[in-house]
């Protein structure tokens, strides 16, 4: 019998051609990545390196700052951005495209996933729009770790491998410093790809049928596969929003351009998770009038769907797109009951229960009650977080109604609070929190705290005595923080 030893392969062994690289040319434009000036090492992801079989250790990457921002490319590697357009804000934007993102390549890994590697942050593209191409280190490091306290939280999103910084700079509201972030994912490919081939009859085809073959395979099987194409991805976002609204994140910017075919959470930008429970909170400093609130973020991803859907009209039935689209509120509305169901502590789901939880937002809405802290301690069934509602007798009627409905299960309440804890999570990654990091890293040199929140983030749900700081509620200062498109 022979012994095969696996080897964890560096990044010059691993980049093939994407296959998205393989499509036709007006697709993309081959480009190269504009060269940073003394790169340092930000951050290496070991954990996802070793789910990739990858080297994990940094030690193990020769060359490993110059390759996360471009500098150096594997030998395979042929780099792409790609061409999209989309709705932005609900105004049609026209031609968009990969303005700071470069595909440098995607690994074929031994359990046969595919990984798309792409570059954000290094340098401009064809579709740059007068842009300079480049990343800050805030926003590099707020998509670094909000990536992967999505996937720590099991919500699909892209992933981030790596960060590199350079003191190079760049001109935001004030001059900044640059960094670049190595996001993976199965394929960037976003509502606005379909956008922009709308009236390309041929490219809009090849390109539903290149998504079908690679990430949807079973709708090859339908009597129509683009039918079957919308609606898998329209339960895949309803599924990708209610999860969001359950652990109350809020994306800040979902335009079309920003939805991602596969379902995956996409572009982290002015993103943030609600601290004080406001049901129109606005994330984004510069969405003026709220369109993409908490609340409306349901709303939106219909939108959103609706775009795409009108691009795939060509190829499909207008009825048939429709009857798609009526799919998505029961989508929805099913999965964000589980989830609801699921972080009361409840074995069933009774139409009832939607009286239940509409009278507890419409307390905490009033009282701003900190979401991450109220779902966590609610396991305990400790009255104390009465503390925390402004109209404390009707919070007492309404923890009485849930008391008896918890009652009417035949459950055992140590496997009740232990179900719980595993839905409603300790740690997320607090604005805050993710600020202490930013200024750390940009001010000391200090990357510290970037690799403590990332180890502490992709376990939310587990108590971590070492990290129990991170767990506070909010200090007062948090409210100033503000995020914006340029974040």
């Amino acid at each position: 019998m022979r012994l095969f030893i696996m080897i964890p392969l560096t990044f010059d062994q691993i980049l093939l051609t994407p296959r998205f690289g393989r499509l036709p040319s007006h697709f993309y434009t081959r480009i190269q990545p504009t060269p940073l000036p003394a790169p340092y090492l930000i951050a290496w992801n070991q954990q996802l390196a070793r789910e990739m079989g990858l080297a994990s250790d940094a030690g193990q990457q020769p060359n490993l700052a110059d390759y996360l921002c471009g500098n150096r490319l594997p030998t395979n590697s042929e780099p792409i951005a790609s061409v999209y357009s989309g709705h932005q804000f609900g105004v049609n934007a026209g031609q968009l495209g990969d303005g700071r993102a470069i595909l440098i390549g995607e690994y074929h890994a031994a359990n046969g996933d595919f990984w798309e590697m792409q570059l954000k942050g290094a340098g401009p593209t064809p579709y740059s729009r007068r842009g300079d191409g480049r990343a800050v280190l805030r926003s590099s490091i707020r998509e670094y770790l909000c990536s992967e306290a999505m996937q720590g939280l099991s919500i699909p999103t892209t992933r981030a491998l790596g960060m590199a910084g350079s003191a190079h700079g760049v001109w935001r509201e004030r001059l900044e410093t640059a960094a670049v972030v190595l996001r993976t994912a199965p394929s960037f490919v976003r509502f606005g790809h379909f956008e922009h081939y709308r009236n390309d009859l041929d490219s809009l085809r090849e390109l539903a049928d290149w998504v079908i073959q690679h990430h949807y395979p079973s709708a090859r099987q339908a009597s129509n596969p683009y039918v079957s194409l919308l609606e898998q991805v329209i339960e895949r976002t309803a599924v990708m929003i209610a999860k969001w609204q359950a652990v109350g994140f809020c994306h800040g910017v979902m335009n079309s351009d920003n939805m991602s075919i596969l379902g995956l959470t996409l572009d982290y930008g002015p993103f943030g998770f609600m601290d004080g429970f406001d049901a129109g909170h606005i994330c984004n400093h510069s969405d003026d009038t709220g369109r993409y609130s908490y609340q409306n973020q349901p709303e939106m991803g219909l939108w959103n769907l609706q775009c795409l859907a009108q691009a795939l009209l060509p190829l499909m039935d207008r009825a048939a797109a429709l009857n798609a689209l009526q799919q998505y509120q029961s989508h929805f509305e099913a999965h964000f009951a589980d989830l609801l169901r699921q972080k009361l502590g409840l074995l069933t789901w009774q139409e009832s229960d939607w009286s239940l939880i509409t009278r507890l937002f419409e307390l905490m809405h009033a009282s701003h009650t900190d979401w991450t802290f109220f779902w966590r301690n609610l396991a305990n069934i400790d009255n104390s977080l009465r503390n925390h509602f402004l109209d404390r007798t009707a919070y007492d009627a309404w923890f009485s109604d849930y008391q008896l409905r918890l009652s009417r299960e035949a459950q055992d309440s140590n496997e009740r609070i232990a179900s719980m804890n595993q839905i409603n999570p300790k740690y997320v990654l607090r604005n805050y929190l993710a600020e202490i990091a930013i200024q750390k890293a940009r001010d000391a040199d200090d990357f510290s705290e970037i690799n403590n929140l990332h180890r502490c983030l992709m376990q939310p749900f587990t108590e971590q005595a070492e990290f129990e700081h991170y767990a506070a509620l909010p200090p007062a200062w948090a409210a100033q923080i503000g995020v914006s498109c340029s974040s």
